[in-house]
């Protein structure tokens, strides 16, 4: 069908609750974006709609605002269900849906993901609530349990459907529509349409509304687009050099794990820059108080996963680097549209390696637009913008800071001492600096401060290595061991996939006797991982477990993180098999 267009032209046009109408203004919203003028007519009539839009453009506020304004307040139990794909977006909506109905009296609204006890949950959906947003896996084990009603619901709403896709959840999604009212109002909204999402559109949605929102190449015009080819220096050092040498006021860098994000911001941190990370294991408060302390100038550096960083729009935001390459064009033109706002020329620079070249092509045709490749700075370079931002903070405190006090005691100080001022002020300055060098040599540069790797145990003078025959994976493969039954190793599986160059093999101890599919696998590394579905390969299912091949040297904190990741009711409790 082709686009619709609606006579509407502001919210005071839309037929929006008065109470949800009313917390517009405090917010901030005066003017719908596009999706919301297109949409919230369609969904306040009670219509089916298919929407195509990237994230940024106020697809959130499109379906909650109309929905809110439908809800019986006097009935406390779920009428709306939210389907998100990841925890952090569940987060992320269910707070819109207090903050766009926070003058609606009584509302309740539960986000419903893993890693959440299940007693909080319980005990909210007892007190009663009107929104229900969850992720696939927990709004199924509620639903298994009984611990949810549907009977009231009015409306389902599919969010970021081919993202569901992408990290394998797909299936559930379809099993969660089987399983709640099929006569309610249903709302899908996509990026992109694939095969999958296609279907599910076709066979839940009834007569639906087509809404497409284009991406405007001209939304990036305003950027000036950069790439790093990382070649013969790490991307940690390669991005202390670029910060040292760029004039910035604020800058996003985007990681694509969550653990990447403490690893990085903590390398910064010790390289002298105000630095902190943003990832999903945060609290919401914790969240709100980091993206502050970026507003308020407190840090300049914010290293962020896109799913943390959804939403957030801080004026201040010089530079953006994609420090590890989005797989899609879609969230590259989403992460550098938070810079270059409000008139103002932005900055964005993309790390990549020889065998991503065709992904900077790729962006370039979407964007319209060159991106130049840009060579590390120079410790020349470096110096000279240090000396430069040195002698600006001479000058602003001199001209801000009443210095008549500190000037008495240095004086009286260099003459007790009878030492030259200069002498005593760059001992201050020294001070004040800290144990970072402010220079670089040519002979001898400042490289990113890192964790020392452990130290190989070394051999008394009497001892000898023990001669090991080479043995090949293959050999090792089919290298029977014995084994505790719950604990069968991976030579006793009898139809083991040979591993394919760069991976590696890992246990998960949940099997097909607990009811686990590949996509519950896929899905739930994935999440929490950040690991994109493509680099998860070779599953096999047993009894009590399941095989999966890996990307090889997947970081501990991932690995620590994934041991204790619930997957069909159970820890996964991954380990590398020998």
């Amino acid at each position: 069908m082709p686009q619709q267009t609606v006579p509407v032209t502001g919210f005071d046009d839309m037929n929006l609750d008065p109470a949800v109408f009313s917390c517009l203004e405090k917010v901030g919203y005066t003017t719908p974006t596009p999706i919301q003028r297109l949409t919230i007519p369609h969904l306040l009539a009670k219509k089916d709609l298919l929407g195509q839009a990237r994230t940024g453009t106020g697809k959130t506020a499109a379906f909650a605002l109309p929905l809110l304004s439908c809800i019986n307040l006097d009935i406390r139990r779920p009428q709306v269900l939210v389907l998100t794909p990841t925890r952090e977006l569940a987060i992320q909506v269910a707070e819109a849906f207090k903050t766009y109905g926070q003058n609606l009296k009584g509302l309740g609204v539960l986000p419903v993901y893993g890693g959440q006890s299940y007693g909080v949950q319980l005990n909210q959906l007892k007190k009663g609530v009107h929104v229900v947003v969850g992720t696939p896996g927990r709004l199924m084990d509620h639903m298994k349990r009984k611990t949810i009603d549907f009977a009231d619901l009015f409306c389902r709403v599919l969010d970021e459907a081919d993202e569901m896709l992408r990290m394998g959840f797909i299936e559930d999604v379809e099993w969660i529509l089987e399983r709640t009212p099929k006569e309610v109002q249903t709302a899908l909204f996509s990026a992109t349409l694939p095969g999958p999402v296609r279907k599910i559109a076709e066979k839940h949605l009834t007569l639906p509304e087509n809404i497409r929102i284009q991406s405007q190449p001209a939304e990036t015009n305003a950027i000036r687009q950069q790439f790093w080819m990382a070649k013969g220096a790490t991307k940690a050092h390669g991005l202390v050099r670029i910060l040292s040498a760029e004039a910035f006021d604020g800058v996003i860098v985007f990681v694509k794990t969550k653990s990447a994000t403490l690893s990085v911001a903590k390398n910064l941190e010790s390289n002298g820059f105000r630095a902190e990370a943003l990832n999903g294991d945060m609290a919401q408060s914790a969240r709100e108080q980091t993206v502050d302390r970026l507003k308020n100038g407190r840090i300049d550096i914010l290293v962020a996963t896109d799913v943390a960083a959804r939403g957030l729009d801080v004026d201040r935001i010089s530079h953006v680097i994609n420090y590890d390459m989005p797989g899609q064009v879609d969230p590259y033109i989403h992460r550098i549209g938070r810079t270059g706002r409000a008139g103002r020329c932005g900055e964005a620079i993309l790390f990549t390696a020889a065998n991503e070249r065709w992904m900077v092509r790729k962006i370039e045709k979407a964007t319209r637009q060159p991106i130049t490749e840009m060579h590390l700075p120079s410790p020349k370079a470096v110096n000279k913008k240090r000396i430069a931002d040195f002698n600006d903070s001479i000058s602003r405190t001199l001209e801000s800071q009443d210095l008549a006090t500190f000037e008495s005691l240095v004086a009286t100080y260099a003459e007790a001492n009878d030492l030259p001022m200069a002498r005593v002020a760059a001992a201050l300055a020294r001070m004040a600096h800290g144990e970072t060098p402010l220079l670089l040599t040519p002979a001898k540069e400042k490289k990113p401060v890192l964790a020392k790797p452990k130290q190989k145990k070394t051999l008394d003078a009497n001892q000898t290595m023990p001669e090991k025959p080479p043995v090949s994976v293959r050999q090792m493969d089919r290298t029977p061991k014995p084994a505790p039954d719950l604990k069968a190793s991976v030579s006793e599986t009898p139809a083991l996939i040979p591993l394919r160059p760069g991976m590696e093999r890992y246990r998960i101890e949940v099997g097909e006797c607990h009811g686990i599919k590949p996509g519950d696998i896929v899905g739930a590394i994935s999440n929490e991982a950040g690991l994109e579905s493509k680099y998860i390969k070779d599953i096999t299912i047993q009894p009590q477990f399941s095989l999966v091949a890996l990307p090889e040297g997947m970081p501990r904190e991932i690995l620590r993180l994934l041991k204790r990741t619930w997957v069909r009711s159970r820890q996964m409790a991954i380990s590398k098999c020998a």
